[in-house]
């Protein structure tokens, strides 16, 4: 239905394209500042923005201080990796439950208590004792930490949907995952930083950036708006369990392998728990999620592009480091300075993309930074065999241009077209689809980054003579090395073999970045996906917000 005389615009006072009419939402922004002083919008940004960072920045930051807290607290590489995945494996499986709950308990107030979650569990995970309980201490707080995450980032971002109106809502939130998504690159830079001083301080560098995140959203006055509805708490169960054991599967698959039953089993039975999730809240009165909203076809194109997208936006991260550190030979902070230039196109495309959702809608950005971001990786992955960050960087800063150009548009269009649905259930569901996306972009590509690696380094060693049988065994190892840490050390001791090894560093380096090309052409071909799902979003738009509900 059109609106005003301009085609293709519709409003939550009409009904959907997916022909259902919405209901009240009590937490809209059209109300925001009915109960006493209108909030402050500025400070209400900057708020929501230092929460979220300390979200952002742990994704990264505890990788760099690995190697000191392996030699400090005695722990095994297969020990530390549970100490990264505890938190993003929490943080999956609740962030559907984090949504619902600041709708039931109100944005404001749930962003709080996530924030002094994670904050507590920050300064905790630097207090680890030494001994034996240090692992399980380390493990359970940072589990913890992902908990407090899932809690604070949607109704972080439900702040700021509410207290924007909707014609200015694409710039503010082009500005909120600007910010925090370049946020991720700092990681590496701060963490080698306080890591000189002490790997405790990556923890403890969240307790200021809370402290002022907390002052500034009681400043802000941003109004407080509840649902009072029963909690679904078997919903959340099966939620929880579903992507964790989902999410599991796939983290762990580089470790147990593909052929590993243990693998296939924690994805099989995750998946199956997820369908009987969705046929619960298909019954239930009070659902943790609203699956009808998915009847709306922008909706359902929205999630589908944020889901090809982030199958390649958060595995790059890692992948790039890597490729960095190991072909490049790149000190850890050097490879951050060589993420820099995806995040400039990132952040300078992603007001642009603002600015293209608030004017024309959603569907020109997404159209626009699918088919950039597919190009851009294609033609990055060309250049990594160059071994020159001066070739590559329009290549990646092209690919980051596309990913910014197209995330705030499809996340903010699919919270408008909510369908009976509130923000913080809503940003739920986006913030659930991107970091089950990135699961499983993280263990598809390491599967190829692994195996094209030991084939091609076998090749390389079988070449300058080292026997068949003991060239695979030192390709897996080196593979593992390199893409488990990026380190291009050749190996100690003076036989022939090793004497080999050493020769060929040089061509294992290009053999692990002719490996990385299947990896950033894999990323090409995600957006390419996401590039032909835009096109089948109806080209509407929201201009102005539903009255409230009493």
């Amino acid at each position: 239905m059109q609106h005003g005389g301009s085609p293709g615009t519709w409003t939550h006072g009409q009904r959907h394209p997916g022909g259902a009419a919405p209901g009240p939402r009590p937490s809209g922004p059209g109300t925001a500042g009915r109960r006493g002083a209108p909030p402050h919008q500025g400070l209400a940004l900057a708020a929501m923005l230092f929460a979220v960072s300390m979200t952002f920045i742990d994704q990264t930051i505890v990788a760099i201080a690995a190697p000191d807290i392996i030699h400090e607290l005695g722990l095994t590489s297969s020990q530390m990796q549970w100490v990264v995945n505890a938190y993003l494996l929490t943080l999956a499986a609740f962030f559907a439950l984090g949504g619902r709950l600041s709708d039931i308990f109100g944005h404001r107030r749930v962003m709080l208590i996530g924030t002094l979650v994670f904050v507590i569990a920050s300064a905790l995970c630097g207090a680890v004792p030494d001994g034996d309980f240090a692992q399980a201490w380390l493990i359970g707080f940072r589990a913890v930490q992902g908990i407090g995450a899932a809690l604070m980032f949607p109704a972080a971002l439900a702040v700021v949907i509410a207290v924007f109106p909707v014609e200015r809502r694409g710039r503010a939130l082009a500005l909120f995952f600007g910010i925090s998504g370049a946020l991720t690159a700092i990681g590496p830079l701060l963490g080698g930083w306080l890591t000189a001083w002490t790997w405790r301080a990556v923890f403890w560098v969240n307790v200021p950036v809370a402290v002022i995140a907390i002052v500034l959203a009681l400043l802000a006055r941003i109004p407080e708006h509840s649902r009072r509805e029963p909690l679904d708490l078997p919903g959340a169960a099966l939620v929880a369990v579903g992507m964790g054991l989902t999410v599991l599967g796939l983290q762990q698959s580089s470790t147990w392998g593909w052929d590993s039953v243990a693998t296939w089993a924690c994805i099989a039975v995750g998946l199956v728990v997820l369908a009987v999730f969705c046929r619960f809240e298909l019954r239930t009165r009070f659902p943790l999620i609203r699956l009808r909203v998915f009847r709306d076809q922008a909706f359902s194109v929205d999630n589908a592009v944020l889901f090809f997208a982030m199958v390649a936006f958060v595995p790059v991260f890692f992948f790039a480091s890597v490729y960095a550190q190991v072909s490049l030979s790149a000190s850890p902070n050097q490879a951050a300075l060589y993420l820099l230039y995806f995040f400039i196109g990132f952040g300078l495309a992603s007001q642009w993309g603002g600015r293209i959702l608030d004017k024309r809608g959603a569907r020109p950005a997404m159209k626009l930074g699918t088919a950039l971001g597919a190009v851009g990786f294609a033609l990055w992955a060309g250049k990594l065999t160059t071994l020159s960050m001066h070739d590559q960087w329009p290549y990646a800063a092209m690919a980051g241009a596309g990913i910014g150009l197209l995330l705030a548009p499809a996340s903010t269009d699919a919270v408008n077209r909510a369908i009976d649905a509130s923000y913080g259930e809503v940003t739920g569901i986006t913030q659930t689809v991107r970091n089950f996306a990135a699961s499983i972009g993280l263990a598809v590509y390491g599967t190829l980054l692994t195996h094209t690696t030991i084939s091609k380094v076998d090749e390389t060693l079988r070449a300058k003579g080292v026997p068949s049988g003991e060239s695979r065994g030192i390709a897996e190892s080196v593979a593992q090395s390199v893409t488990g840490q990026g380190d291009s050390r050749g190996p100690s001791g003076s036989g022939p073999v090793a004497e080999a090894v050493r020769d060929s560093m040089p061509a294992i380096r290009m053999d692990f970045a002719e490996a990385n090309q299947w990896v950033f052409s894999g990323m090409a071909i995600a957006l390419g996906i996401a590039f032909l799902i835009s096109l089948r979003h109806p080209g509407t738009r929201v201009t102005r917000e539903e009255p409230s509900g009493p």
